[in-house]
């Protein structure tokens, strides 16, 4: 097997699995360490993969993007502790928009039960958790349904959209750079996440530290655009210093 070969199963793998471990691979594929790390070298060159201690995890990408379903197993007690700290900063908003994914699905289930909000949501998931709420009002925005991430996108949901002032927005992304702001692999979701932008009169972008440095295929928003980010402590203390530079206040929780 050569090395082109080689490198695209490990990409494959990654995908699959979510992550993938230097010493494994070196045993599956019967080469050294120092061969595979020099593997995950070139494909983090290319932008596919971040390397970790030990391994590496797949990049979102215009060609790739992980599923609602995968996403609720990764990360789990960090995007808790981010939705927590999230709601927190809701304010006096009476009208919230809560984006795709599953950090803003948590932010959604830690909104205030006791106060009346209007939310306003792509997600399907986050308009089922809220629907039933007593003092909740849920506007689910029309158009396309995208199954991976169970979503709607479309010229119907950034119409809906246009014709609203929203309080607070609570943003997603597959990606945040300090050089390429806020990032999505699809074009169709971008066009949502940048109408939201244009009508929120506060945005607050939710995400675990493995977002930040990546970046996809569309760019939606710039960093200084949302007045907070917030993350989990997998993110630099200086790292975090240099995005606050930027704008928005940055909170590890």
């Amino acid at each position: 097997m050569d090395a082109e070969e080689r490198r695209r199963r490990i990409l494959e793998q990654a995908r699959r699995a979510g992550s993938v471990d230097v010493a494994k691979l070196s045993a599956d594929f019967g080469v050294s360490k120092e061969t595979v790390r020099r593997d995950l070298h070139a494909l983090e060159e290319h932008g596919l993969v971040r390397r970790t201690h030990g391994g590496a995890y797949p990049v979102e990408s215009a060609g790739f993007e992980t599923t609602l379903a995968f996403r609720t197993t990764m990360h789990v007690p960090e995007k808790s502790r981010i939705a927590s700290a999230a709601a927190d900063l809701l304010g006096d908003a009476e009208t919230v928009f809560v984006d795709e994914g599953f950090t803003p699905q948590l932010i959604a289930e830690a909104l205030p039960r006791d106060r009346p909000l209007t939310v306003v949501t792509a997600s399907l998931a986050v308009a089922s958790e809220l629907a039933t709420r007593e003092h909740a009002t849920v506007l689910l925005l029309g158009g396309r349904v995208r199954g991976g991430t169970m979503a709607t996108v479309d010229h119907w949901a950034t119409r809906m959209l246009s014709g609203f002032v929203i309080d607070l927005a609570y943003i997603g992304a597959n990606g945040i750079s300090r050089s390429h702001g806020l990032t999505t692999p699809d074009p169709a979701v971008s066009e949502v996440k940048s109408q939201v932008m244009r009508v929120a009169r506060r945005r607050i972008f939710a995400g675990v530290h493995t977002k930040f440095g990546a970046v996809s295929f569309c760019r939606f928003a710039e960093v200084a655009d949302v007045e907070a980010i917030v993350t989990d402590t997998g993110l630099p203390l200086t790292e975090a210093h240099r995005y606050s530079l930027l704008g928005p206040h940055v909170l590890r929780v």
